[in-house]
């Protein structure tokens, strides 16, 4: 019998995944050497060109404070990320001892902590996140915060469900037979074999981050001007939609393909880690 293929090669096999791994990492470096490479100062504007459509001296055109857009869609790819890789810090710090606390201990406490989960995933939650920023007031930081509560409750139901299935493995009923402690079953046998769904879950919730960031930022809750964020970029845009679509078109297309970069890495992830084995599935 043929031995399975390691992670990184299932990884590698996944074409559509390698091309999203690429696409994440170059807007990721991108993003880091922004104050690198980027041509002009993203905050400073020169009003006498304002709204110039793309050219040799600005290629993705200016906005309608004669800001270069190349320049703030590079510092914005910055606040994307920096948002999405806290938020799902935050999610998955809160939300995974939860979820194994939740489905190893059982009894009244797991009853509570559902119930407290379900409670909170009553309300949808992009409404959710509106109504908490508009009561809050927008902020990064603050923004962070709501994205990262509103995201606790898909990974404590996600490990718990997990939890559930791997405590009952005779590897966990043999560390318990030995007198292992709980704190110790859980942490060193059924946690880490637990976690595999959250793995492909994060890079999902990363692209919605992403998203619902945008969309906050398109609605004036998320990081105000001048800070350079693409959902700012792209509802300060919309009123010159028809003599500068460039103020637009740019903004709505890097968001786009971040979302779907990510995406395609999940889907690969997920395929790598499938349990019934590695098909070689590129597509």
């Amino acid at each position: 019998m043929r031995a399975r293929p390691s992670l990184v090669r299932r990884l590698a096999r996944h074409r559509l995944g390698v091309v999203g791994g690429v696409v994440f990492a170059t807007a990721a470096a991108l993003a880091l050497a922004a104050p690198l490479i980027a041509p002009y100062d993203p905050i400073i504007g020169n009003i006498g060109i304002a709204g110039r459509a793309p050219s040799s001296a600005h290629w993705l055109g200016t906005d309608e404070l004669g800001r270069d857009i190349l320049s703030r869609l590079l510092f914005g790819a910055r606040v994307s990320l920096s948002v999405g890789i806290l938020t799902i810090g935050v999610a998955a710090g809160i939300g995974v001892p939860l979820g194994a606390l939740s489905g190893y201990a059982g009894g009244w406490l797991d009853v509570l902590i559902q119930r407290a989960i379900e409670a909170v995933q009553a309300f949808p939650r992009i409404l959710l996140a509106l109504l908490i920023g508009a009561l809050i007031g927008p902020s990064i930081e603050w923004t962070v915060a709501i994205l990262g509560f509103l995201s606790v409750p898909v990974y404590t139901r996600l490990v718990r469900a997990n939890i559930l299935l791997v405590k009952q493995l005779t590897f966990v009923e043999a560390a318990r037979s030995v007198g292992c402690d709980p704190f110790r079953v859980v942490t060193r046998h059924v946690l880490p074999n637990a976690l595999s769904p959250v793995i492909v879950q994060s890079s999902l919730q990363f692209a919605f981050s992403v998203l619902l960031l945008a969309g906050l930022g398109f609605l004036g809750l998320g990081a105000q001007p001048p800070t350079p964020e693409w959902g700012a970029m792209l509802a300060s845009g919309r009123a010159y939609m028809r003599s500068s679509p460039h103020m637009v078109i740019f903004p709505g297309i890097a968001i786009s393909i971040l979302v779907l970069s990510l995406n395609l890495i999940g889907d690969a992830v997920r395929d790598a880690l499938d349990p019934r084995g590695f098909t070689g599935r590129e597509a």
